[in-house]
């Protein structure tokens, strides 16, 4: 999903194109995106562009008479700008936003349509979609805190919760917690003063520098790469590849529709994370450390009969494979 440095980058780009201009159309090929019918959206066009802002995780189109045009990608929702007048492509394509300078195509990627729009007329219709979290580039260490502290949870799913903190979702909440040496399942009650201010300068630099690091690579072309998994992460999306920092194998557990991955050395004290599947499959047989699972993948490795043609070089750290699942008879 889109998080806070995409979806800025993904405003910049449509303010600078389409602020001051005019909505000259809005065409839908999905009759699901559209999730309000009041005001009806054929009043949408043609209108004047006031703004383009981000609130959470949608993108806003302000229009003149007060009117807002809200659009949330879910998870794999997409945007590309064409010339004029171009067709939503035909399998991935949901609509097309036609502006003087060009039009704003909307993709998903998905057999499960997530993606939303919404018309609202006004502030307050516009302020009742917004989830209520905190932005976290402008929240200074204090209201961090409260935050923070509000409820008793894990520091993945805090950092993770619309209502707690804007724009933050699995990718960066991941690379957050491996800056700040923490790890993800450590609960927010459980925090020492220095570790809840190493994850405040965390939550921050790592927003600041990923916002800029995209905007150096994108620089005045339309943003077309908006992935959750980019070269140079730390850990998110690298599981079973080193750490950058101390070289062991990152891991990951696994829950609901969601992943967390971390390195063990860095963020949790060498501990081996349960993973709710895996590890009640393995019961004792799970590692519970690090080290554990280094010496077993060592051992496993010298056990195993080696030929001229293939040798088998021992593995240090590698990540442990989840158990395929049945088949299902047919």
């Amino acid at each position: 999903m889109p998080e806070l440095p995409d979806i800025t980058l993904y405003v910049e780009h449509l303010r600078l194109r389409t602020a001051g201009t005019t909505l000259l159309s809005l065409r839908l090929r999905s009759p699901f995106l559209l999730r309000t019918v009041d005001p009806p959206l054929s009043t949408a066009a043609p209108r004047r562009v006031l703004d383009v802002m981000r609130l959470g995780k949608r993108i806003v189109f302000a229009l003149d008479g007060d009117l807002f045009l809200s659009l949330h990608l879910m998870i794999a929702g997409r945007l590309h700008w064409k010339k004029s007048g171009a067709r939503p492509p035909g399998k991935f394509g949901l609509a097309a936003f036609d502006f003087e300078a060009g039009t704003l195509l909307l993709t998903e990627a998905s057999a499960k349509k997530r993606a939303a729009l919404h018309l609202v007329r006004g502030r307050a219709a516009l302020a009742a979609l917004d989830r209520g979290g905190l932005e976290p580039l402008d929240a200074g260490l204090p209201a961090f805190r409260e935050v923070l502290l509000r409820e008793s949870h894990t520091l993945k799913r805090a950092l993770t919760d619309p209502r707690l903190f804007s724009g933050i979702g699995n990718a960066y909440s991941d690379e957050i917690l491996h800056r700040a040496r923490l790890s993800p399942l450590k609960l927010t009650t459980a925090l020492s003063p220095d570790e809840l201010s190493r994850l405040h300068a965390a939550t921050r630099s790592v927003l600041r520098e990923w916002t800029e690091r995209l905007r150096a690579e994108t620089g005045d072309a339309f943003p077309e790469k908006i992935t959750a998994f980019r070269e140079g992460m730390a850990v998110h999306g690298r599981y079973g590849k080193p750490c950058p920092v101390c070289g062991t194998a990152v891991q990951r557990i696994r829950y609901a529709q969601n992943e967390a991955d971390y390195c063990p050395r860095c963020q949790t004290g060498g501990k081996l994370l349960a993973d709710r599947s895996l590890s009640r499959l393995l019961h004792d047989d799970w590692p519970k450390t690090i080290d554990e699972l280094e010496e077993r993948r060592a051992g496993a490795s010298r056990d195993l009969p080696r030929s001229p043609a293939s040798p088998i070089a021992p593995r240090a750290a590698a990540p442990i494979a989840p158990p395929r699942p049945k088949e299902k008879r047919r």
